[in-house]
């Protein structure tokens, strides 16, 4: 999502009359677009932009701003801890992000801070900037969950979403551009047009599924994805809709982040391992072969052994294709940073390797499974390690290498029948 963020803005300031350089050294204007998910994303921003003050010295004339979650979080503050700064700009201010800037030169750079998130949240976020056969787009902002350990409402806001059809006139401007594969993005994806109701929908009411009905119509584009659904909002409706449509890809983000009902509970998490589970079989009885990713936190106050072999009895139950494993931290401003933080960093850290380990083994046990397979393939364009081979993606997300025919095309959609795997990798030749 931030960097969806940070193609808006670049494509804003395109439009202006600005040009993208390749470093820091050869900009005029420098903006650092922060995350505040994690304690250790905002030390590293801080850090980075710190460095900045010696060629903002050299350089009296630089514009130097903060935008993004981080920005939300710290406000003016960020001012007196990094007092070469011109400006702050909240998640809600995207759209005003150029004439911020065209503000701060004209009349000296007055430092600014814009942190009301108001109600132009959503402007701005259809613009792009060098448009490939990938794009994603933001169709909500926000999310009203309230994860005990999670900063995000407090700093995006509470949920909201766009039009079908403004995102639906924004695929197609896309697919004429020459996009053959979109990401939706959201922090709760399936809770998109519910009007901000923190309530799961009724099984046959989703209007992430009626959005996903209407971009499948859509002649151009082959491939659409999302990302993240919290698991609860996945009802019937949603579960039907993209199992019988073949764009919708067969890879699946759904969040569990623990496998203890205890540790969900105390997550403020509105589900239990079994509810988690039954998602799991019904997408899995109408669809086979879906691949799923997730979430998890290892290390959260109060986790046991007992409650850790439970998340990892379950991982091991989905067999998950892809894992983001986070070693808890606690974030000032959330319920959970009241608790105790009990759990040493080096529980935390064996828990880790525990799961990542895991996780290496079912990967590549999947992936030795696919040999003989024949995968759709969405092509890419020339491998980064072999140029006399191409490289694409399977409709799980898997990065198959293949050797080209002639007419092979970038955004062609191709056949490969795998006949060899590595960890990561999927290898094999064109079936025509």
């Amino acid at each position: 999502m931030n960097e969806r963020d940070s193609e808006a803005a670049a494509a804003m300031f395109s439009k202006r009359g600005h040009e993208i350089v390749d470093h820091e050294s050869q900009a005029d204007v420098l903006i650092f677009n922060t995350c505040s998910v994690r304690d250790q994303a905002e030390r590293k921003a801080v850090g980075k932009i710190g460095f900045m003050k010696k060629l903002k010295k050299e350089r009296p004339e630089l514009i130097i701003g903060v935008m993004g979650c981080m920005a939300q979080n710290r406000g003016e503050d960020l001012f007196k801890e990094l007092p070469h700064l011109d400006f702050v700009l909240g998640t809600g201010q995207l759209h005003r992000l150029p004439d911020i800037v065209d503000s701060i030169h004209a009349d000296q750079r007055a430092q600014v801070a814009l942190l009301d998130p108001g109600s132009e949240v959503l402007t701005g976020l259809g613009e792009h900037y060098n448009n490939s056969i990938f794009a994603s787009i933001a169709i909500t902002r926000g999310c009203n969950r309230y994860c005990s350990y999670c900063i995000v409402p407090y700093v995006r806001g509470r949920e909201i979403s766009r039009s079908i059809e403004d995102i639906a006139a924004e695929t197609r401007e896309l697919v004429a551009d020459g996009t053959r594969e979109i990401l939706l993005l959201g922090q709760n994806v399936a809770a998109f047009g519910l009007g901000g109701d923190i309530n799961p929908p009724p099984p046959d009411h989703s209007p992430f599924a009626d959005l996903l009905e209407e971009l499948c119509k859509i002649d151009g584009l082959k491939r659409l994805r999302f990302t993240s659904p919290y698991p609860s909002y996945f009802n019937d409706k949603l579960i039907r809709t993209i199992t019988a449509q073949p764009k919708i890809c067969r890879s699946i983000h759904l969040p569990l982040q623990s496998g203890s009902d205890r540790i969900l509970k105390a997550m403020n998490r509105h589900y239990t391992a079994a509810q988690y589970l039954e998602i799991i079989d019904k997408i899995r009885a109408a669809a086979p072969d879906v691949a799923f990713s997730t979430d998890i936190i290892v290390g959260f106050p109060g986790e046991t052994d007992e409650d850790f072999a439970a998340t990892r009895e379950l991982m091991n139950r989905v067999g998950y294709d892809m894992a983001y494993i986070f070693r808890y931290s606690p974030r000032q401003g959330t319920v959970a940073a009241k608790l105790s933080d009990d759990i040493s960093q080096e529980i935390k850290e064996e828990r880790n390797q525990i799961l990542l380990k895991d996780l290496e083994e079912r990967t590549a046990a999947a992936n030795r499974k696919l040999i003989g397979s024949v995968q759709e393939v969405l092509v890419e364009g020339v491998s980064k390690r072999n140029t006399e081979r191409w490289s694409g993606k399977s409709t799980t997300a898997k990065t198959v290498i293949f050797e080209p025919a002639p007419d092979t095309a970038v955004g062609d959609l191709v056949k490969v029948r795998i006949n060899r795997v590595s960890a990561v990798s999927l290898f094999g030749e064109l079936v025509r």
